[in-house]
């Protein structure tokens, strides 16, 4: 008699979706709309309407904003068609039509893309890192004003702190995986950096490289100084504050000139067209 064949039984990381994990590690559209929506109020005076993602990814911000108002419309632009559709089947598909019709994903490169004129532009994660000269992270800035209304508002966030500059490992334990944020390689002579994300699970599988970058370490002054070169009026740092109990940071952000010393930070650029 011929054997049976065995099922070769998959492991977690087999199993498992990079962009489920990746969302659930590293993004949080609710606090993030939450602070652009009230700076975008305080500073213009009227309310958010509209937004454009760049390298949105699987636009997850976008379709969280246009659900959360009738008035509320977004644009999310990146490169990557496969990620853009996994974005359309697994959050665009799951709003009402109504909002659906008030999002729309474009294929593009964010130096070149023209879409309609926005109130808020929000480059997140740090993904403009990905330009590594003075030119081209200049010559994005300014796409990017040209693509807001006159009292439009350029959002973007920083990090930094003496550990930024080492190659280190960073675990975070969730519930059914860990996070792991890898520092691979660092060059102090042109700020040059490869970060890595991994994710591990119990079963002792490994997600490797499930995603690379390979960025430019940019500083707060120089990235204001480029803001103010495209043409924007003003280029704000709002840093996070510190709960007295913990000592970690409170997820409080406010406009200040004056930040801490710590080891790992991370700051919004508020810059006015």
């Amino acid at each position: 008699m011929a054997k049976a064949k065995k099922n070769k039984q998959t492991t977690m990381a087999e199993r498992a979706d990079r962009h489920v994990l990746y969302e659930a590690s590293v993004q949080d559209p609710e606090s993030e709309m939450e602070f652009v929506s009230e700076t975008f109020e305080a500073l213009a005076g009227r309310p958010l309407a509209s937004i454009r993602e760049d390298f949105c990814g699987t636009a997850h911000t976008s379709a969280y904003w246009v659900g959360q108002g009738e008035a509320h419309r977004a644009i999310g632009v990146d490169l990557d068609r496969p990620t853009l559709d996994w974005g359309r089947e697994h959050h665009l598909a799951r709003l009402s039509a109504d909002a659906r019709a008030r999002i729309e994903l474009v294929e593009g490169d964010v130096l070149e893309v023209e879409t309609p004129k926005v109130d808020a532009v929000l480059a997140m994660n740090f993904s403009y890192y990905l330009f590594t000269t003075r030119d081209r992270l200049r010559r994005y800035f300014e796409r990017a004003r040209a693509a807001l209304v006159d009292d439009g508002i350029l959002f973007l966030d920083a990090f930094g702190g003496y550990e930024a500059h080492q190659e280190l490992e960073e675990r975070t334990e969730h519930d059914d995986f860990t996070y792991v944020w890898d520092q691979d390689a660092f060059n102090p002579i042109n700020q040059h950096m490869t970060c890595r994300i991994h994710f591990e699970f119990p079963d002792g599988s490994e997600l490797h490289d499930a995603f690379v970058y390979h960025w430019r370490l940019w500083t707060l002054p120089e990235v204001r100084e480029l803001l103010l070169e495209a043409g924007f009026s003003s280029a704000e740092i709002y840093w996070e504050g510190t709960d007295e109990e913990t000592g970690e940071g409170d997820g409080i952000y406010t406009a200040t000139e004056q930040g801490d010393a710590d080891a790992g930070w991370i700051a919004y650029l508020v810059a006015r067209r």
